[in-house]
């Protein structure tokens, strides 16, 4: 069953949406997320892989980190966690889900995304800020971007190469389930250039950079606006609420 939003028609923030953010052995931006959260008008309510309850929430963020050390491949063990058991279910009855580096990886292990994530193609851990260029705003998490844009989100990654077979490209590109595309040169690999990709209902996205990074003044990307003043990353969890909203 799909968990229903518990938020309320209201002007400003959504009054009432909790966007539940799960913390794993080795996650390291569990508060970072829940800060994003709090600073687009929600109510982050703290999740932990060993519950199998989700809460009632909103909506969920898988955050960045390396969950229980990367041992045997990012993501893999952390998939069979009981929340993400629970994350699986609700995420297939319609629940947003935000999978952000690590937690896009988390969403390939488990199926709800297709394709794979391994070593970046330089095998070095790669930490910078990352052009990007929005392809699809029809999701649960990029209603508020315009298509076309190019954002600056901060990227940090070592399996950040996005991989599949051919099949599964065309199929993304066909169906517009490509969201996000690296600009200004490919940091890892990735195939098609490929930065994030949603699901076919659009409540699922995973990127490998970090919008939460990208939230508040003085310590987002350098932008037009000055040095650390990028807030790209912002709209990510507006959009969310909006999606949430426009549900209620």
């Amino acid at each position: 069953m799909a968990q229903q939003p518990a938020v309320e028609r209201g002007t400003g923030a959504a009054v009432g949406a909790r966007i539940g953010v799960i913390t794993f052995p080795g996650t390291l931006d569990d508060r970072d997320a829940a800060r994003a959260v709090r600073l687009a008008g929600a109510t982050p309510v703290t999740l932990w892989h060993g519950d199998p309850d989700l809460h009632g929430v909103d909506a969920v963020v898988l955050p960045g980190g390396f969950s229980y050390g990367d041992y045997l491949r990012a993501g893999a063990i952390a998939r069979f966690a009981p929340a993400m058991n629970a994350v699986v279910d609700a995420a297939r009855g319609g629940l947003p889900v935000l999978g952000i580096c690590n937690g896009f990886q988390m969403l390939t292990e488990s199926h709800l995304l297709p394709g794979s994530m391994i070593k970046n193609d330089h095998l070095h851990f790669l930490c910078r800020d990352q052009g990007l260029r929005v392809e699809n705003t029809a999701t649960a998490w990029t209603s508020q971007f315009a298509a076309g844009e190019e954002i600056v989100i901060p990227l940090k990654n070592q399996d950040g190469q996005y991989v599949a077979d051919e099949r599964t490209l065309d199929e993304l590109e066909a169906e517009g389930r490509v969201v996000f595309r690296y600009v200004g040169g490919n940091p890892n690999g990735s195939r098609r250039d490929i930065a994030g990709i949603t699901n076919e209902r659009g409540n699922v996205v995973g990127l490998m950079p970090h919008p939460e990074h990208a939230v508040e003044p003085g310590f987002g990307p350098d932008a037009s606006a000055g040095p650390r003043s990028g807030l790209d990353g912002l709209r990510f969890f507006t959009s969310a609420i909006s999606s949430l909203l426009a549900t209620a």
